[in-house]
């Protein structure tokens, strides 16, 4: 269960569920590490929802907090990541999760550190909702990923499905979003890694199914919204 590299960098479009996805893993990732576990948040552009928000949770769970040269409870659109992310990146006690930019303007920030990055074994995701405008189809998410990639310097070495519908979200909703990502990863030749589906739906998905299973609570969202 997520045998990733140690430097584990995930990114999506807007409103993909990236963040929630991340919260997910860290915590997850968390119980089961030998590592001291790390998560920054440097989705400094237009954010929909910041992993930084859930500090207290994280800290409480002895996860180490990376945000902007302001704290966590700076919610300001400024391009300021605080130097501290080099330390975990650099230091192999630790697993580290980067909750970055949802598209190519936010994964900017990921140019910065590529160097640095590179010298270690890393994997970008990225989070496909296939309920997305901009992610609904093969041509979306290929233009997304090579921006992405472009910007940053770095490739994409694994796909997410979390095609959802928040709490309403159905098998044939997951199945829906399985079927383009299947077509993304033949068309780039990247593997489906995940399939993030909330715990209610996660068992009524086919045995077969190509990618691990992550169940996931909704920590992002309070029950109502």
């Amino acid at each position: 269960m997520l045998k990733d590299k140690r430097i584990r960098i995930i990114t999506g479009h807007y409103g993909s569920g990236k963040t929630e996805f991340a919260m997910n893993y860290v915590m997850k990732l968390n119980d089961i590490s030998e590592r001291k576990v790390a998560i920054a948040d440097v989705d400094i552009v237009n954010p929909y929802f910041r992993s930084r928000e859930k500090a207290d949770l994280l800290i409480e769970n002895g996860i180490r907090v990376i945000s902007g040269n302001r704290g966590h409870a700076a919610n300001l659109d400024i391009p300021m990541i605080s130097a501290e992310i080099l330390a975990p990146m650099q230091d192999e006690s630790y697993d580290l999760i980067v909750d970055a930019g949802g598209d190519s303007v936010g994964a900017r920030v990921l140019g910065r550190f590529q160097d640095d990055i590179k010298r270690h074994d890393y994997d970008m995701f990225c989070v496909v909702n296939a309920n997305r405008e901009e992610t609904k189809d093969l041509e979306g998410v290929m233009i997304h990923i090579k921006a992405i990639e472009a910007v940053s310097g770095l490739k994409i070495t694994g796909l997410i499905n979390n095609t959802h519908l928040l709490r309403e979200t159905t098998v044939d909703d997951v199945m829906r979003g399985q079927e383009l990502v299947k077509e993304v990863s033949n068309a780039l030749d990247i593997p489906i890694k995940y399939v993030s589906v909330l715990e209610k739906v996660a068992h009524q998905l086919p045995d077969n199914i190509e990618g691990e299973i992550i169940p996931i609570n909704l920590f992002m969202r309070e029950a109502w919204m």
